[in-house]
């Protein structure tokens, strides 16, 4: 391994161990979905103007105002997807909420059929079907008693999805902004959800709570949104997309596992199975597993045209793929 594809190994594993503790600093914030993602886009975005400005990505003419205009609007998806998922994780919990946030390549396939015309193959279809039966697998514990009511628990799932699609939308329109530094575009992101959660943040209330609440706000924008972004968009530029997707699986990972380890949810076995399946499935979509090379050759990854819509070249086309990522 080059010290290029090492480097860039040790930043997306550091990223992805980030992204996997934010619901825990979510939860123990205690503050309102609202206010919780108001702050960490007001702290993003200081945290990323200072990133951007010493990487030369404020210059005049590196952003059209077309560009501009798509950047805005995949944020306000950004911003969508981020306040449903941190809902979810109150009612069907980090660890149940993050598998089922996973189903996001299903649902960029699923629009990228409708709206690009891009072809669904029977490897997909395959895969789809898997991660469905996941699906079903995780809501049928809806009355396991570490949960909650099961009307919450069900509801926890639906946002979660909810989260997974506007993940996709944005992946989709991030597509068209081949070339933009990816920093700039977070830094765009972060700025629409300032603009559009402002009238609904409890700005004066949040600003008078304890030092502890402030430090988990302060960290959700320094660390999970600003260092998450530097280190997953680093690794992006130095790693293949197989790698990229590969390392990108310890997210969900680490969310169980803090989840277990924290709020004491142990997933039931029958949730056990729902999560293997779809994270089984989004790893197929991801690296483009086919059902020829998993009987041949133990799920060799296939570099061909046909990867689970994720493009093998670019950093424009890998970061539409991250950039929704909690």
């Amino acid at each position: 391994m080059d010290n290029q594809v090492k480097r860039g190994s040790l930043e997306m594993a550091g990223a992805m161990l980030i992204s996997g503790t934010i619901g825990w600093f979510v939860l123990v914030s205690g503050q309102p979905v609202l206010d919780v993602v108001f702050w960490r886009c007001a702290i993003g975005a200081a945290t990323l103007l200072a990133i951007c400005a010493l990487m030369g990505f404020l210059r005049p003419g590196l952003l059209t105002w077309t560009r501009f205009g798509w950047a805005v609007i995949s944020g306000v998806a950004i911003v969508g997807n981020w306040v449903l998922l941190f809902a979810a994780y109150s009612r069907a919990s980090i660890g149940i909420a993050t598998a089922v946030y996973n189903t996001q390549p299903f649902m960029l396939v699923a629009l990228g059929a409708l709206f690009l015309g891009e072809r669904i193959s029977l490897d997909k279809m395959v895969w789809l079907v898997l991660a469905f039966a996941g699906m079903l697998a995780i809501t049928q514990q809806h009355g396991a008693p570490a949960y909650g009511s099961g009307d919450a628990y069900l509801l926890g799932i639906v946002l979660a999805l909810g989260a997974a699609f506007l993940y996709a939308i944005a992946a989709l329109l991030v597509k068209r902004l081949t070339g933009t530094p990816p920093h700039l575009i977070a830094l765009i992101q972060v700025c629409t959800g300032v603009a559009l959660l402002a009238p609904f943040a409890h700005v004066a209330a949040v600003a008078q709570q304890a030092p502890p609440v402030w430090l988990t706000l302060s960290t959700l924008g320094v660390v999970h949104t600003g260092m998450m972004y530097v280190l997953l968009y680093g690794a992006i530029q130095k790693l293949p997309t197989a790698i990229t997707g590969a390392l990108s699986f310890i997210y969900p990972i680490v969310a169980i596992m803090v989840d277990w380890f924290a709020f004491g949810h142990r997933l039931e076995w029958l949730q056990w199975l729902g999560v293997a399946a779809i994270l089984l499935a989004a790893a197929a979509m991801q690296q483009g597993w086919t059902l020829p090379s998993l009987r041949s050759t133990g799920c060799r990854p296939l570099r061909g045209a046909h990867a689970a819509a994720q493009p093998q070249q670019g950093q424009a086309s890998d970061q539409s793929q991250q950039a929704g990522h909690p």
